[in-house]
This record gives structure tokens, sequence and C-alpha cells, in this order.
């Protein structure tokens, strides 16, 4: 729960900021959207080189030295020398990504009967610091002047202290715990799983992407898109808190709903449609924002934890489960960092409105995807 509250906060409070820290640093929206996409870029690449080192040297011994790497990145951001916003932002995204790959296989290996409910509440600590972030992001930042370094500085205080109880895990950690499998299933060997040769793993990739680029593009430009349809500044970065806290709320939910269920195939279309909707509300209603914002809320949060249940639920063993999320967050983040990028080109470009057009086209081809992705059955070895 400690590192769940460490790793969506620094992505998340950049959103209501951004127009400040274009002002500030003369960037452009381009320029902008692509700041917004590094971390998710960062996640992607992290995601892609955090499965080895785990399986190596332990899960708790990589998510220190994670932690350890994205307080100095929180730091390094704010630091007001040319490139360090871009460089700390980059490593942001990758340390993150350690905590977001591995983060299920703790889950699989230490509750194996409680994956959705504890995913759940990791999601809702992890949304729910994200969503106090944002939505003092704009307060911090006027009672400072107008700046926005000190305000997302200042993450790095509750980074620190989560990063060094962990480097005490994994000093009490001397190597990885031994799994005992499941009754019933056969030992797990270390090519017993080829996930990027499964059809399967390749779907729940994609459903990871897609509900990604989704929370993401709008924890970017959601402030900035409510801004261009008439709303209040500081109403709209509070509904960016809204966004997260609500969808913390409907996680929680989801996770009761999951309870007992081998088959989410219906559960997925109902959350996905969830989005298409609010975006469509959003667009045509403006002046109903907040209730807009919730509905979306339910669907991003919904989907999120329904997406790192599957990370668990479709595998038989902690280290195919790793193995899972890895590849799934690899995909997943590469198609999420186009989400912000396209949406700060089409609305600098065309009009901000058409970024919920956009949002919403990520709910209808998440919609289809899920069909596949929360079909029951394990994702065995090809």
């Amino acid at each position: 729960m400690l590192l769940a509250a460490c790793l969506r906060a620094p992505v998340t409070s950049v959103g209501p900021l951004l127009e400040r820290v274009g002002e500030d640093t003369g960037l452009g929206a381009t320029a902008l959207g692509l700041l917004g996409s590094l971390p998710v870029i960062g996640f992607g690449v992290g995601s892609a080189l955090v499965h080895r080192p785990a399986m190596r040297f332990g899960l708790e011994r990589v998510l220190a030295f994670a932690l350890v790497a994205l307080a100095g990145a929180v730091v390094l951001r704010s630091v007001p020398v040319v490139g360090a916003l871009w460089v700390g932002t980059a490593v942001i995204g990758i340390a993150s990504a350690a905590g977001n790959v591995l983060a299920p296989a703790v889950i699989k290996r230490d509750h194996p009967g409680r994956i959705a409910f504890v995913t759940a509440c990791f999601t809702a600590v992890m949304t729910t610091t994200a969503a106090t972030a944002s939505g003092l992001a704009v307060p911090v930042s006027d009672a400072w002047g107008g700046g926005w370094r000190l305000p997302l500085g200042a993450l790095a205080v509750a980074v620190l202290p989560v990063a060094l109880l962990w480097v005490v895990r994994a000093v009490r950690t001397p190597r990885p715990a031994q799994e005992h499998p499941p009754a019933g299933l056969p030992a797990a060997g270390p090519r017993s799983v080829t996930m990027w040769r499964s059809p399967s793993a390749w779907v729940v990739s994609a459903f990871m992407g897609l509900q990604s680029a989704s929370f993401f593009t709008l924890s970017t430009w959601l402030p900035t898109v409510e801004t261009s349809l008439g709303v209040d500044p500081r109403a709209a970065g509070w509904h960016l808190f809204v966004l997260q806290l609500v969808g913390m709320l409907a996680g929680l939910l989801v996770a009761t709903l999951m309870r007992g269920r081998t088959d989410l195939r219906a559960l997925g279309v109902v959350i996905s449609l969830c989005i298409v909707v609010a975006m469509g509300g959003l667009l045509l209603a403006p002046q109903a924002a907040v209730a807009w914002v919730g509905l979306a809320a339910v669907g991003t949060g919904s989907s999120l934890v329904l997406a790192l249940s599957l990370l668990g639920l479709r595998t038989a063993h902690s280290r195919h489960t790793a193995q899972l999320s890895s590849m799934a967050q690899t995909i997943g983040y590469a198609i999420a960092a186009c989400g912000p990028l396209l949406a700060g080109w089409v609305g600098g470009t065309f009009s901000w409105s058409l970024v919920l057009v956009v949002v919403a086209g990520f709910g209808v081809a998440q919609l289809v995807v899920v069909l596949g992705a929360a079909r029951p059955g394990l994702i065995l070895s090809r």
C-alpha cells in the first residue's frame, strides 16, 4: 500500500499545472503533450527491463532501488537546469514501471486467494494519493506565487520515507522467496510460459494499453479541455480529483462484483461503455461536467482494477504473473503513450473538444478488446 501511494502522484500532479509549465518554459501544446506522454513511455521502457532483474535479485530489492530512483527523479524534475525537466520526467516513468509491473506479482505471491480485493485496495491507495496530488497542485502553486516547481518537487518528501522502508525490507530479504504452485497445477519452470507467443497475452496487453491511454489522456488534458469549454480552471483541477477519487471507489466496487466470477466479459463491456458515454456527455453538455467526469471515473477506475487483476487471474504462478505483467505493461504503455501526445496535437491544431472524441475512440476499442481479455481460462505455454 505504501508502494501504491508513490506510483501515480508524481505523474498526475502535472496535468493541472501543465499550462503554467508551458508559460514558464515556452513549450507549445505538442511539446507539452510529449511531456505528458514521457512518463508513460518510461512505463513501457521500464516494464520491458524489470522482469529479469526481479527474478534474479528478488522483487523487494528491485522495488527498493526503483523507489530511491523515483525520489531522486522527482527532485531532479523541478531543478531549474536545462534538460532536468525532461530527464527527471523520463526517470519517473521508468522507476514507476517497477511498481506497476511487480506489484501484481507480489499480490499473486502473497495473496493468491484475494487477488481482485488486494488489487482494488492497491489501486485505491494509488488513485487516492494521485487525486490528492492533482487536486492540491494548483492551490499549492497559487500559495507560492503561481510557480510549478515547488508543488512538483515537494512530492519527494512523501516518496523518500517509503523508499527507505523498502530498502530495509530488501536488506531483510536476502534472496527471492520460493513459490509453491497451487494444488493441481504443474511446477513453474523458467521456460514453461512464453507470453510473447500467446494470442491471449497480446489481447490482455491491448486492454491494458487502451485503458491506460484513456486515463493518462484525461489526467494530462482534462483541465485544459474543460477550460476551453468554459469551466473555471480551479474547478477543472478539482474535477481531476473527482476523476481519481470516484475511480478509486468504483475500483473497490468492481472488485466485489468480480468475486467468484471467471467470465468477466460482460463487466468489461459495461465499464468500457461508461468511458464512451461520459466523453459524449462532456462534449454535448459541458455544464454538467462533474457528472460526466464521475461517470468517466467509474469507467477508468474499474478498468484499471480489471486490467491489473487479469494479470494474476489469468496466470498460474507469480513468476508467470510477472512475465505477463512485464509484457502487458510494455505493450500497454507503448499504446498509452500515444494518448496524451495525440490529444495534444489534436487539441493544439484543431479544437480541444476533439480530445474527448479521441478518448471515446479509446473506449470503443477497449470495449472490443475486453471480450478476449476477460474471458475465462489461464494463459498457458504455447
